[in-house]
């Protein structure tokens, strides 16, 4: 499995932010206040953070202890913590379009609505930070068993499907 792309991830948070710039454009030109988002939403990216760093952290004591560990249970940490970079990725980038808008108005943003930008941008890039961490901790050494080569180009031999009738 191939790690979460910093350019993936790049290109996210641009993409999000273009939206989130357009939203409040749109919701301006409607004569509507622009989006402010809610000040527990950078509690809940922290908390995922925290649940993805939890989530992996058994996968790594287990590898570094030498004890075998299930690989679904590695597939969930991993799977949860890349799922988790991502939304912190589009998150920070939607925080930023947002942020960026109010900063391109001719008048002063109020305070309240900076400091949920700015909460939501900087607990997004530790959700960020946090999932790559976690999928770090999720990489398993190689098994002796993938050394071995298969015969025929990738093809199994009779023995592996209980016979060769």
């Amino acid at each position: 499995m191939k790690r979460t792309s910093v350019g993936v991830l790049v290109v996210l948070a641009v993409l999000a932010g273009a939206g989130g710039f357009v939203l409040d454009h749109v919701l301006t030109a409607m004569g509507r206040t622009t989006f402010t988002p809610s000040l527990l939403l950078p509690v809940l990216l922290l908390l995922i953070g925290a649940a993805s760093l939890g989530v992996a952290w058994p996968v790594r004591a287990s590898v570094r202890d030498g004890i075998r560990i299930d690989p679904f249970r590695a597939t969930r940490a991993v799977t949860l913590a890349r799922a988790s970079s991502l939304l912190g990725a589009i998150m920070a980038g939607f925080g930023a379009g947002l942020f960026a808008f109010l900063l391109s108005r001719p008048i002063d943003p109020p305070v309240g609505s900076t400091v949920a930008m700015l909460a939501l941008i900087g607990s997004a890039i530790v959700l960020v930070v946090a999932a790559l961490v976690a999928e770090q901790f999720c990489t398993l050494p190689k098994d002796p068993d993938d050394s071995e080569p298969t015969d025929r180009a990738g093809d199994p031999g009779p023995a592996e499907f209980g016979g060769g009738h």
